[in-house]
């Protein structure tokens, strides 16, 4: 999914306001909760995103729902009511996730599989990491039985892909040559 440019604005302001706060990694787990809720919340999402309903009201629920999180993220709630941007709340989370976690050194690495991820291939797949990576890496499985076996491994913008569904492919390619 690719950000707007105002998400990624707001998240860099809350960034930078957590930090000088001194309380990133709470804001951090305030973002994850905003995050996973909008995200997963068809209806909440389009309250969020209604021009019928006021931004007051949009506030409040808010405010209600999200009611133990940290100071910088009512204000960011505050900030998104004043400029009537509640729509965009989903991802500035999940932007905000993102910078905490290169702020930390963290990267994801989403690996697709046929199955659930075994240790023994998560042992090959953190292997294959280490070649081009020396974060800490946090993975993420995401289950697909149409590669057959094997796995796709994708790091930000490079994607290694050892499925049997791309040999496959690549046999097929060669025996039409």
């Amino acid at each position: 999914m690719r950000m707007s440019r105002a998400a990624i604005r707001y998240a860099k302001a809350i960034m930078d306001n957590a930090v000088a706060a001194n309380r990133a990694d709470a804001v951090n787990l305030d973002m994850k909760t905003i995050s996973e809720t909008v995200h997963s919340n068809h209806e909440l999402k389009l309250f969020l995103g209604s021009p019928v309903v006021s931004a007051d009201v949009k506030f409040n629920a808010l405010t209600e729902i999200f009611s133990g999180i940290q100071n910088e993220t009512k204000s960011l709630f505050r900030l998104l009511k004043e400029n009537k941007r509640f729509e965009i709340l989903g991802e500035i989370a999940q932007q905000y996730n993102e910078l905490h976690d290169a702020l930390n050194g963290i990267e994801v690495a989403k690996v697709t599989t046929a199955f659930p991820i075994t240790a023994e291939l998560e042992a090959k797949v953190l292997s294959k990491i280490k070649e081009f990576s020396s974060k800490k890496i946090t993975l993420i499985n995401t289950i697909d039985p149409a590669i057959i076996g094997g796995f796709i491994l994708r790091m930000g913008d490079q994607q290694y892909n050892a499925s049997v569904a791309n040999r496959l492919q690549q046999l097929k390619r060669e025996f039409s040559n």
